[in-house]
């Protein structure tokens, strides 16, 4: 059990400090996420839920500010 606990904190500490660290996103993870959002964007305007959830959420700030 020591063993794996030892090996597990080098592995750690190399991804942290090492040559093979992990030193943010790259382009890819990047690309893939603005990819991500257009793909929503796009699926709420194609179902024309943009009106419905503008005013899903005009609501709920009038019932938090007590607006009316």
């Amino acid at each position: 059990m020591l063993g794996v606990w030892v090996k597990w904190t080098v592995t750690v500490g190399d991804r942290v400090r090492g040559r093979g660290r992990d030193s943010g996103a790259g382009f890819v993870e990047y690309a893939g996420l603005m990819i991500l959002i257009a793909g929503i964007y796009t699926l709420i305007d194609q179902l024309g839920l943009n009106g419905r959830i503008s005013q899903a959420i005009g609501n709920a700030v009038d019932d938090v500010i007590g607006g009316g």
